[in-house]
């Protein structure tokens, strides 16, 4: 390490996956009297990989609540961030300002449900519902369980949003919770897209393996369905292309969004902050961003994924680059692009998907069978999170 005595200030914004990976990484690396400023709206957070167990039934909310145990070296500050002014290097909050001598956003994506005009009319209405947040999930498990007839449409209501495997993985479980009911054979269960096919960024011979899936599972899928209006009285979805899809239930993945603080710092004209590949620094010198509030794009010209294995992966990339940054030893930042993510397909059987995201020409991705094995690797995963943060 160094040996400025200057003590030096880091803020973190947002404790999800990247924000406390992140903290605690920095808290090892820099000296004692250098400080990290982890800032969270609450510090009661929920684990996103579990939501959709949620919604099958598999988990309640109680168990997936991750509220994280006091970390040691870092000020835990409980507040809502109102600005970012990386000119004067001040981060505004609702209960003061905080100066930084480095900052790292990690503060998410948020849901912008009144960009489809409808789409809050057919949730208040009691027949549509979400799992991207853990309210949505839980009460989208009561929903589904209350279906016994009729079509179930789930629908990607804008690009991009968090785990691309979601909505599909979304179908394929809520097919198996009404077989458990027995009413599968009197629901028809539909997917629509916006891409060509699922995960496009994973490349066209994965997509071709999850559209198998789902017509294995008697699930039909609908490619370049842009949602334009949802009708509520009519129960009718309108696309782009001009076609009209009735529906009994709705299920949908809302538009998302970059928090309020980051669309308005003009960090990234779309609101995404963009990050340099391999080291997650944004164009502004002593700020870095990782996790769904970033834009990391891959030599195929799409972003990098919204999902947390990348933004555990990004943080010790951060790490290293914020600690080099306030001048001392640290390895050179190199972000690999590897990561995975499981895809469930009901009976707790899951695929498996493993890549290189920043392989050139385009990823490398490579899904595995779906196997009891993946599932419990799940499982495993979401218990050492659990143990790690809340203890």
């Amino acid at each position: 390490m160094g040996n400025e005595t200057v003590a030096k200030t880091v803020v973190v914004l947002g404790a999800g996956v990247g924000g406390l990976t992140t903290a605690t990484r920095l808290r090892g690396m820099l000296p004692e009297q250098d400080r990290i400023v982890l800032v969270d709206r609450s510090f009661d957070g929920v684990l996103g990989l579990s939501l959709l167990w949620v919604m099958r039934g598999w988990r309640t909310a109680d168990q997936v609540h991750v509220r994280p145990k006091p970390l040691p070296g870092i000020d835990m500050r409980a507040a809502e961030v109102r600005s970012i002014d990386t000119d004067n290097r001040h981060v505004h909050t609702d209960s003061g300002s905080i100066a930084y001598d480095a900052l790292v956003i990690a503060l998410g994506a948020g849901l912008a449900p009144d960009r489809v005009p409808g789409l809050s009319d057919v949730t208040e209405a009691g027949i549509a519902g979400e799992f991207y947040t853990l309210d949505g999930a839980d009460l989208l498990h009561r929903q589904l369980s209350e279906v016994d007839s009729g079509r179930i449409t789930f629908v990607v209501a804008g690009v991009p949003f968090k785990c691309p495997a979601a909505p599909f993985e979304g179908a394929l479980l809520a097919a198996d919770l009404l077989g458990e009911l027995g009413v599968r054979g009197s629901v028809t269960v539909d997917a629509f897209t916006p891409d060509p096919f699922p995960m496009p960024v994973a490349g066209p011979a994965v997509g071709k393996a999850l559209v198998g899936m789902l017509e294995q599972h008697g699930i039909g899928f609908h490619p370049g369905k842009s949602l334009e209006l949802v009708d509520a009285r009519a129960k009718q979805l309108t696309f782009a292309d001009g076609t009209r899809e009735p529906f009994d239930f709705l299920v949908v993945v809302p538009p998302h969004q970059a928090p309020a603080p980051v669309r308005e710092t003009r960090l990234g004209p779309m609101g995404w902050i963009p990050v340099d590949p391999r080291t997650l620094a944004s164009d502004v010198p002593g700020v870095w961003a990782l996790g769904d509030c970033s834009a990391l794009m891959l030599p195929n010209g799409k972003p990098l994924p919204k999902a947390a294995v990348f933004a555990e992966g990004e943080s010790e990339v951060v790490a290293n680059g914020v600690a080099r940054h306030l001048g001392y030893d640290a390895p050179e930042p190199y972000f690999d692009g590897n990561g995975s993510c499981y895809v469930e397909i009901g009976g707790h059987l899951a695929a498996k998907g493993v890549g290189n995201f920043l392989e050139a020409p385009a990823p490398s991705v490579t899904l595995m069978d779906p196997s009891p094995e993946f599932h419990r690797e799940k499982q495993d995963e979401e218990r050492a999170w659990m143990e790690r943060w809340s203890g």
